[in-house]
């Protein structure tokens, strides 16, 4: 392998003896790293550093970026607060993630951002952006507060979901995409017939979730979506899409739309899943059938789906515990992600270098991030260091999220995270916790001008 003149050979941390799995492929190599980002890649027989990782038998992904989680500070902290959200996140390996605006106050201007990242600077394990919600009041504010330090974006709720963010009417949605220039974020279910079939829900049935949400509602307004969009000719992000005729539209508009899925919605399958685990399974958009899942897999398999997503979305178990309707919709995911598609990557429906480019280079091509997305000298020496081959069942006494608990309690796994490094520090190994050290998430179209000397 080729060695560039005057790369260094101490290093704030070295990692040794693991199987790099990047956009150059799948192949053995040590990884060096000096503040903060990685400065070598390959044999380093003779480096030397203040710490060196043994990683023999584990592979090193590029750091996991969570696109959709709801951390619910401020306002909502008894759930969870950016703290337990994040440290949640770097125990399954996820390095960054970007956190939904609807807490209490919602996150819809400057302040409310800059309250964000101030909580989140020094309390947070892992990196983070924070999306702004869009309302009919701040329209025209938009195409500022998407270039804000800290702003993933833009998020529109279409649909009525956890709080009362909500913008459903054609000449709003028309107004944002003409206004804003990055690539903004949707969750798409159709309001009105929300409204329309409101009486289908079933006092104690939960099962009846996905019957008043049905497919034709998510279709309706990806529809809706597909439309405005290409008239504005702007890039727009089709969050956690969970039907099968939405996935076969938006095979259709690859120009215009990106797509999440989310581990749920791959895995889990209705009526089956609320027998199992009742109002725990209740979330929105909600969980389908087999035969719509086959079809999510079918777009993920095709290149349609380009992020997976964990929707993290926590609630107490007392307040999952009412009685549907009143139980609340979400379920945390966020640490289980990692080891949920490694299990599916074991049985063979993914490969790992499709999961990395889901988890890695996707969200950083879709949002432009700045320094993260691969593992490349030069870039941000963010680390997801897995064991393929580790066996193991998700306890709920591993759960780092203060809600405390998960859907896929008893599952057993096949590949386990035992490292999160980001910026080149040890956020988690082997199950222990390092120091919160989480910083902005740098976006390429919002980085300020610098002074070069």
């Amino acid at each position: 392998m080729p060695k560039a003149p005057g790369l260094p050979q101490t290093f704030d941390l070295l990692i040794k003896g693991a199987t790099l799995v990047n956009h150059a492929g799948e192949r053995p190599a040590d990884i060096g790293i000096k503040d903060g980002r990685i400065a070598a890649i390959g044999a380093l027989p003779s480096a030397t550093a203040a710490e060196t990782l043994d990683a023999t038998g584990l592979h090193v992904l590029p750091g996991v970026i969570d696109t959709q989680v709801h951390f619910r500070e401020p306002g909502l902290e008894h759930k969870e607060d950016l703290h337990t959200g994040s440290r949640s996140a770097v125990l399954g390996g996820v390095t960054a993630v970007f956190e939904m605006p609807n807490t209490k106050p919602a996150t819809v201007s400057a302040e409310a951002l800059a309250d964000k990242v101030t909580r989140g600077r020094g309390r947070m394990y892992c990196d983070f952006a924070f999306f702004v919600g869009a309302t009919r009041d701040n329209v025209e504010d938009l195409p500022r507060l998407e270039k804000l330090p800290g702003a993933a974006g833009v998020k529109v709720f279409m649909g009525s979901s956890t709080g009362d963010l909500l913008v459903d009417d054609e000449p709003t949605l028309s107004r944002i995409l003409a206004l804003i220039q990055r690539r903004a974020s949707f969750h798409a279910e159709d309001e009105a017939r929300l409204r329309e079939r409101a009486a289908l829900r079933r006092e104690g049935e939960p099962e009846s979730h996905s019957e008043w949400r049905d497919p034709e509602a998510a279709l309706a307004a990806t529809a809706k979506l597909m439309r405005l969009a290409t008239a504005a000719g702007k890039r727009v992000h089709v969050l956690h899409v969970s039907s099968a005729a939405e996935m076969q539209l938006l095979a259709l508009h690859k120009d215009v739309a990106s797509v999440e899925v989310t581990t749920q919605h791959l895995t889990f399958a209705a009526p089956e899943i609320y027998r199992e685990l009742g109002t725990k399974a209740q979330m929105n958009p909600p969980l389908r059938d087999a035969s719509h899942r086959d079809v999510l897999w079918w777009g993920l398999s095709q290149g349609v789906v380009d992020v997976l997503g964990s929707d993290h979305a926590p609630h107490t178990l007392e307040e999952k515990a009412g009685s549907y309707p009143a139980s609340p919709s979400g379920m945390p995911g966020v640490q289980t992600l990692v080891p949920i598609m490694l299990d599916h990557v074991a049985k063979g429906r993914l490969s790992l270098a499709r999961f990395v480019d889901l988890t890695s280079a996707g969200p950083q091509r879709l949002f432009g991030i700045a320094g993260k997305g691969r593992i490349a000298v030069g870039y941000d020496a963010d680390l997801t260091i897995v064991d393929l081959n580790a066996e193991r069942v998700i306890d709920e006494d591993w759960v780092g999220s203060k809600c405390g608990w998960t859907p896929f309690a008893g599952r057993k796994v096949k590949g386990w995270p035992v490292g999160t490094i980001v910026r080149g520090g040890k956020a988690m190994w082997e199950g222990e916790l390092g120091t919160p050290s989480g910083e902005p998430v740098r976006f390429g179209e919002a980085l300020p001008p610098k002074t070069i000397a």
